[in-house]
């Protein structure tokens, strides 16, 4: 049973409920604080609104000047993860400052953030000395003597609030249903009658195709990258490979001349030496305690699971001038599921591609160096 069953169970869709309550919340408060107060906090609304969309068009622009002029800056800082030991402050500097360099979306997230907080609270700087005495005037005598209208005309200045914000809400469940349209709760949400009428009726006609069309582009490029970012974790990581790994590794493979021959007989050497820690499955999923370990750990040990196999491999595969990269996703059980799981891809410069494969499936029997259909049976983080 997942966790939204009992969502779908029920004849109630929350998604409507919070949708009704967003515009009913604006009504009621809007009753309460009149006309006077309506028109005010309607008005500091919108320009509220005005203010974020003018912040987030000039940080759009401002990104795509700035972003490739900090990445050649970045480039020209020639910037190399140390190959020794360092602290973790030191990890996630050199995680974080070559993945900026590296990624251009994580680049363009991080500068459209920082320009959007600094160009919306220079608009407020400017914005709140022409409104804000405006706004903090009230006059109690005026609003004590006409309470009744005041209410009613403070309920419709309130409905337009609640619209609004309704339809905004109804916007950011349709980028999501949108972007990840496979998601558990997408469904769920599309249920919804007055997610329904909203996303067809005032939605769609304004982006007409747009997000339909763009979406599933920049998803699978978020997706790519996220995966990217998570193998600069590990090679930041394990930069440091100890001599004795650099010593093995050109062992095993002196008899090697390509890039392929070399990556297979590290495929098969790590794959038949490293024995699977079932000990270490087991405290985990009964004591939830993650024995960590470093390839080096693995190497002396030749024990470990998937992640130290990985590892263990791309070290010895930088150690021979291979460019490798650690994966992690889903692995096929073998009883029809999936579960958490790591691998490797290797760079062959004679074929100029990447190609997967599995050393720690090296025992369960098989070729698992880019066999076909590897894809089946390995499905990337995402």
């Amino acid at each position: 049973m997942t966790d939204i069953t009992w969502l779908k169970a029920s004849s109630i869709n929350f998604i409507s409920i919070v949708i009704v309550l967003t515009f009913a919340g604006s009504v009621i408060q809007g009753f309460f604080r009149g006309g006077s107060g309506s028109a005010k906090h309607l008005l500091s609304m919108l320009v509220e609104a005005f203010v974020v969309i003018v912040s987030m068009f000039i940080a759009w622009k401002g990104v795509g000047l700035v972003s490739p002029l900090l990445q050649t800056w970045l480039k020209g800082q020639n910037l190399q993860v140390p190959s020794v030991d360092i602290s973790a402050l030191k990890q996630a500097y050199y995680t974080a400052i070559t993945s900026i360099r590296d990624f251009p979306l994580l680049r363009f997230g991080v500068l459209f953030l920082l320009g959007y907080l600094i160009v919306k609270q220079f608009l407020n700087l400017l914005i709140d000395p022409l409104i804000g005495p405006w706004l903090a005037h009230r006059d109690p005598y005026r609003e004590r003597s006409s309470s009744i209208i005041s209410s009613i005309s403070g309920g419709a200045i309130g409905s337009v609030a609640g619209f609004a914000r309704a339809l905004i809400l109804i916007a950011v469940l349709f980028i999501y249903v949108t972007l990840f349209p496979h998601s558990l709760i997408a469904p769920y949400i599309e249920s919804s009658q007055m997610y329904q009428k909203g996303a067809k009726e005032v939605i769609s006609p304004f982006t007409g195709d747009f997000i339909a069309d763009k979406a599933p582009v920049f998803t699978r490029a978020v997706e790519q990258e996220f995966t990217n970012i998570l193998q600069r974790k590990y090679e930041v990581l394990d930069a440091k490979v100890p001599g004795n790994i650099v010593d093995a590794a050109k062992e095993v493979t002196a008899s090697g001349t390509t890039d392929e021959e070399k990556a297979k007989l590290l495929y098969k050497w790590v794959g038949s030496r490293v024995q699977y820690d079932w000990d270490k499955v087991k405290l985990y999923e009964e004591q939830r305690i993650w024995k960590e370990q470093t390839p080096e750990d693995t190497f002396n040990t030749k024990e470990g699971v998937c992640i130290d196999y990985s590892r263990l491999y791309a070290q010895m595969a930088r150690a021979v001038g291979l460019d490798v990269k650690v994966v992690t996703g889903l692995g096929y059980d073998g009883q029809g599921g999936y579960g958490p799981h790591a691998w490797n891809e290797v760079y062959l410069k004679e074929s100029n591609r990447w190609v997967p494969l599995d050393s720690t499936w090296v025992a369960s029997g098989g070729n698992w160096f880019n066999p076909p259909n590897f894809d089946q049976t390995h499905i990337k983080d995402a």
